[in-house]
């Protein structure tokens, strides 16, 4: 799909901080103005909640937007409030934070992720999803399949985004529980298949790569109509956007320097071969045994 709701929310929220701050408004000014929390008026500007219409028109007025400018940013309003319940039923399990990115995978028009110790969602087999998440001990392991299963339907759009991957050898070694070959293999093969793709590009980052260190996980969100590039972060207890035009340039700048110490396609096909052989080679030892 083109769009999202939630990407046009996101889009609204971010014209309405950057009206905001050409205003020379606070936050608490805004919220002030809403009858609302700061807070609130934080998670309208990030696209985590939506907006009533009446809102948005309260804060054109005091950031001093009208004509066509202010009719763009209603019907963009209007757009971001047209659907209900696309996070309820098995979705629910989603965590808050990560729905925005869900969402907004399917319409970008690139992205590239950097992962240093485990395999992304978009990347892992059944197998290795089910081992993951019962290790979590999670409760609801069945809807966690489903939910990171549908996330694969982004391979298969008419018109998919150019997903570029990066990928420590580490993420290759270190299986959900501790050592598990058979999941490993399944998880290599699995990638094998994805990585024939026209627009999945996989690049495996080896121990020995020249590189003074590598950064934490990141992933890097262009898209093709006026919903700012960001750039994704998680941690433990939640998730970040980042969208500032310095900020994001930045981490440009580290996936440039891991592209270039990271293997060529022709090279990681070789090295998910050779990996796969010697787990293979493991798993019928187990078997001997």
């Amino acid at each position: 799909m083109a769009s999202t709701v939630t990407s046009r929310r996101k889009q609204l929220g971010n014209e309405l901080r950057h009206a905001r701050n050409s205003a020379g408004l606070t936050q608490q000014r805004v919220a002030e103005i809403l009858g609302c929390t700061q807070g609130k008026v934080n998670k309208i500007e990030s696209g985590a909640v939506g907006v009533k219409l009446g809102d948005v028109r309260a804060m054109l007025d005091a950031f001093g937007i009208e004509g066509e400018e202010a009719d763009t940013l209603l019907n963009l309003a209007r757009a971001a409030a047209g659907q209900r319940g696309h996070w309820s039923g098995y979705r629910s399990v989603v965590p808050h934070w990560f729905r925005t990115f869900t969402d907004l995978e399917p319409a970008a028009a690139e992205i590239m992720t950097w992962h240093g110790e485990r395999i992304p969602g978009p990347l892992q087999s059944e197998h290795y999803m089910l081992k993951q998440f019962t290790e979590f001990g999670a409760t609801d392991v069945t809807s966690l399949v489903r939910n990171r299963l549908d996330r694969k339907a982004v391979f298969d759009q008419q018109q998919p985004p150019y997903y570029r991957f990066i990928l420590s050898e580490s993420a290759l070694r270190r299986a959900p529980g501790g050592r598990s070959p058979a999941v490993m293999l399944d998880q290599l093969e699995h990638m094998l298949e994805l990585e024939k793709r026209a627009r999945v590009y996989l690049h495996v980052l080896p121990f020995d790569a020249k590189l003074a260190s590598v950064p934490n996980d990141f992933t890097i969100m262009r898209f093709p109509d006026r919903t700012r590039d960001f750039v994704y972060i998680e941690h433990s207890a939640g998730g970040i956007y980042l969208d500032d035009v310095k900020d994001f340039q930045i981490f440009v700048d580290s996936w440039d320097r891991l592209r270039g110490a990271a293997l060529e396609r022709q090279e990681t096909r070789q090295f998910f071969k050779e990996l796969a052989e010697h787990y293979r080679e493991e798993l019928n030892r187990q078997t001997r045994q």
